[in-house]
């Protein structure tokens, strides 16, 4: 994958796209259908030559390219007229830290590969990537991979909610696909002086995407 800002804008829509799914459960204890498929997609995808192809396509990211606009301005409140998540800024920062963290842990990062293999090959009895079954398997790998290098993404929400177990393999399996998306971000050159300094190019890059895709 080349290193532009394109394919870090798409990165690290990707990456809010699976924030947005996590503040959706913990907050309504729902998520967008669409969203969260196109999220669990991007785990167990392989073998393909774009960034987009991950994803299905760049209109399946729509509402990342959208939050990553609201995300990284510089207003309090987003064109709508709601004030801004910061929760949403965190829960990112946290999760580019994570896969930092993964990608310094050669026997953690290997056994997140090879558990992700097994669920590719129990996906030929499953014809829906979100069925429970795969997002109980998703979840648990989530806990004996990433929550193992710490520190744990602390999520704040309806505690009635979070308390739920479905909510939470949910909650765990966006948490997958956001380290998944970290890990597009670095390898698309991203890193946290880019953040910093880049917000503004991303912003315009996202505009021009949604434009060009006509989302």
């Amino acid at each position: 994958m080349q290193a532009n800002d394109r394919n870090r804008t798409i990165a690290l829509a990707a990456l809010f796209q699976c924030v947005e799914g996590v503040i959706q459960i913990a907050t309504t204890g729902k998520v967008d259908s669409q969203l969260f498929s196109t999220c669990v997609n991007s785990i167990i995808t392989k073998n393909t030559d774009t960034i987009e192809d991950i994803y299905g396509g760049l209109e399946n990211l729509e509402k990342g390219f959208r939050v990553l606009m609201f995300q990284l301005g510089t207003g309090k409140m987003t064109p709508d007229g709601r004030v801004k998540d910061l929760e949403a800024t965190r829960y990112g920062i946290n999760l580019l830290y994570l896969e930092k963290k993964l990608a310094n842990n050669k026997i953690i990062f290997q056994k997140l590969l090879d558990s992700l293999t097994g669920v590719q090959k129990q996906l030929d009895f499953f014809d829906d990537v979100t069925h429970e079954s795969i997002i109980n398997k998703l979840a648990e790998i989530y806990t004996e991979t990433i929550s193992k290098i710490g520190p744990r993404v602390m999520i704040k929400g309806d505690q009635t909610q979070l308390a739920k177990p479905e909510n939470a393999a949910k909650i765990r399996t966006l948490l997958l696909a956001g380290i998944r998306a970290a890990l597009l971000w670095r390898q698309a050159g991203g890193s946290r002086w880019k953040l910093l300094f880049s917000r503004g190019k991303m912003q315009r890059e996202a505009e021009k995407i949604l434009r060009e895709s006509r989302i």
